[in-house]
């Protein structure tokens, strides 16, 4: 078999949802993503599954790091330094993993999805996504990278609350309901 087609990569990203492999599912949905050149929109239903990909394994990552931050404090409070020396190392490692799945799909995000989306809906669905995973960055990053994530963060949510309001805005039904509330107020 060549390279499976944009249906066949829905298809496998289902699959691989059933069987609980998101990080098969991901990889299936990056591939669906990028395969097209020029870039192009994905459905709802695409977008949906792209979204739940990221989400159960950006999921898995979070909770793992909030346990092992747990018995991090834990061991420090009792002063066992062999313990805290080795969980720290390991919440580096999935420290790491978080970084390199946020990193994936803000760098997807950027070049493919974004530039791509011609609905207000899919461009407000990219950008609070790209600053939901900006957040989970601030969760854990310090410092400098902390506050460049949570700067981003905003940026993300600002520009999608933008693009909505325009949606909003320029919806026909807007205005009609907006003359509707203004003959009431008269």
């Amino acid at each position: 078999m060549g390279t499976p087609t944009r249906e066949q990569y829905v298809y496998l990203a289902k699959l691989a949802e059933q069987a609980e492999r998101y990080e098969e599912m991901v990889k299936f949905m990056d591939s669906l993503v990028t395969s097209s050149t020029p870039a192009t929109e994905l459905t709802v239903e695409e977008r949906n599954l792209l979204s739940v990909a990221y989400k159960n394994v950006i999921g898995s990552l979070r909770a793992a790091w909030r346990i092992i931050s747990s018995i991090e404090q834990k061991e420090e409070g009792r002063k066992n330094e062999e313990h805290v020396s080795l969980v720290k190392d390991y919440r580096s490692k999935v420290e790491s993993e978080l970084s390199d799945v946020c990193g994936s799909i803000l760098k997807l995000l950027d070049s493919h999805l974004v530039p791509s989306a011609t609905a207000g809906e899919s461009k407000v669905f990219y950008l609070k996504m790209k600053g939901d995973y900006y957040r989970y960055l601030a969760e854990f990053k310090v410092g400098d990278e902390r506050k460049a994530a949570a700067e981003n963060t905003m940026l993300s949510y600002k520009a999608a609350q933008v693009i909505s309001n325009l949606d909003l805005l320029y919806n026909p039904f807007f205005f009609l309901r907006l003359n509707r509330i203004h003959q009431v107020i008269k």
